[in-house]
């Protein structure tokens, strides 16, 4: 925490104990909502308590919108439903509709029914769209003027509307309110009073559609430097507009959810505080994980009976040793794999996109990899097992083969899934972050070790 914040949190604490609840709100009227809602998040519940009724109902709201999940699902439960459905009112449709999809649906119900008709519809057609999409994110507040109307008409309609938040261009839609394009503010300052808005339309506005993924907007958003891009229906109306702030915090949760999937966890664990829940949340991935492994322990219980012949049980225990290092090493080059497709595809580049392209690369790449890490492991090999007895129980030549063998192919088969896999599972709906998760990777173990073994057994009976 930076010191400034510090020093706020402790006057914000001794105003608290000594319950100046006066000065306290002169303080927090001080303040941006983003610095208190850091604050609400580190105190306890009664202090909230203190803090909330030291604030106005416009302040309030964007604390409650700024605050993280966990510290907000507390505050649904210690804020009221009349406070909730004031503070709900004050925020933009598209945060209430945000904050609203994080409660349970009976009592979303009865908020929406508290708050005026007018606001409550915008909420619900905003939450009618998938919380991913366009629509989900889009804010419904935009200014637009029909194309015959003059740069004064446009004028007068900027003056009269009634939006908080900054806008850059004017909307330019028809009779039946298709769209047509937008004009930037700057060519209703510079022409004249009279000129027809018909004639400063861009007619190449980017634009994107309400069903659209906000990953996909994101992109959007990067290639072209938007600061704001309107949001048109499948009947090419005009029904919104995102901007780039809101933009900047799908990146935040896209990047969030990747993170947390490659993990083998889940976004869902921030949802609330409770340690059980975020236990089973990572259970969830772990157990298949278990499995994963139990399945490679299978594996080597079954070769275990394949090498009970003649000296081969000495052989296997040797082999045994460097199971470790081939799984680790053939599952990370794996990862490393599926890290670098899955990014790409995250972000939308064009090459990333194009799997020939794509495969032609990381083959070459898996390929150097492979070479070095089953030379290196060959000469480890050879140097641990260059003793003795070993030499006259393992025939460790043989054994120093296999391990570089096994090395090279498990490194080629964890890289191809690595590649292959984030594409299947972009193609069928499943987040291609999967493919980096630990269920992925154990499987990659589990293979890894197969070959190695195989490779073993085939090598130690071979005359």
């Amino acid at each position: 925490m930076m010191d400034e914040q510090r020093q706020l949190l402790r006057r914000i604490e001794r105003l608290l104990e000594s319950g100046d609840m006066r000065a306290l709100a002169e303080l927090l009227a001080e303040k941006r909502s983003s610095d208190i809602a850091e604050i609400v998040e580190l105190v306890d519940n009664e202090q909230r308590r203190a803090i909330f009724d030291a604030m106005d109902d416009p302040m309030s709201a964007e604390v409650l919108e700024k605050v993280d999940e966990a510290t907000r699902a507390e505050l649904f439960e210690l804020l009221k439903d009349e406070e909730l459905s004031s503070l709900i009112s004050e925020l933009d449709p598209d945060d209430a509709a945000d904050i609203l999809s994080e409660l349970p649906e009976e009592e979303r119900a009865e908020l929406l029914k508290s708050i005026p008709p007018a606001e409550s519809a915008e909420i619900k057609e905003l939450m009618s769209y998938s919380e991913d999409s366009a629509g989900g994110i889009m804010d419904p507040h935009v200014i637009s003027v029909p194309e015959d109307a003059t740069v004064a008409e446009a004028v007068d309609e900027i003056r009269a509307a009634d939006i908080d938040e900054d806008f850059f261009s004017v909307y330019v839609v028809n009779k039946a309110r298709r769209f047509l394009g937008d004009v930037r503010v700057r060519f209703l300052l510079s022409r004249p009073a009279g000129t027809k808005i018909a004639e400063l339309i861009d007619p190449d506005t980017i634009y994107v559609n309400v069903n659209a993924d906000q990953e996909e907007v994101r992109n959007i958003f990067s290639k072209n430097d938007l600061i704001v891009v309107p949001v048109l229906d499948r009947g090419h109306k005009l029904v919104g507009r995102i901007t780039a702030d809101r933009v900047i915090e799908v990146a935040e949760e896209e990047a969030a959810e990747d993170l947390y999937t490659m993990a083998g966890t889940d976004p869902d664990e921030l949802d609330t505080v409770s340690v059980f829940h975020a236990a089973r949340v990572r259970m969830t991935w772990l157990l298949p994980c278990l499995i994963g492994t139990g399945v490679t322990a299978v594996a080597l219980m079954i070769f275990h009976d394949k090498f009970s012949v003649e000296n081969l049980p000495l052989v296997y225990t040797a082999a045994l040793f460097f199971v470790p290092m081939i799984a680790a090493i053939s599952g990370n080059a794996g990862l490393q794999t599926s890290a670098i497709v899955v990014s790409g595809l995250a972000t939308g580049h064009l090459v990333a996109l194009r799997f020939g392209q794509v495969f032609a690369r990381e083959v070459r790449i898996a390929l150097l990899v492979a070479l070095s890490c089953g030379l290196l492991g060959g000469i480890a090999c050879a140097v641990l097992t260059n003793s003795d007895s070993a030499e006259n129980a393992v025939e460790p030549v043989r054994l120093v083969f296999a391990v570089s063998v096994a090395m090279f192919s498990a490194i080629m088969v964890a890289t191809t899934l690595g590649l292959f896999l984030p594409f299947l599972f972009r193609r069928i709906g499943i987040d291609p972050a999967i493919s980096s998760g630990p269920l992925v990777t154990t499987a990659n173990d589990s293979i890894s070790v197969a070959i190695y073994m195989s490779l073993t057994l085939l090598l130690a009976t071979m005359n």
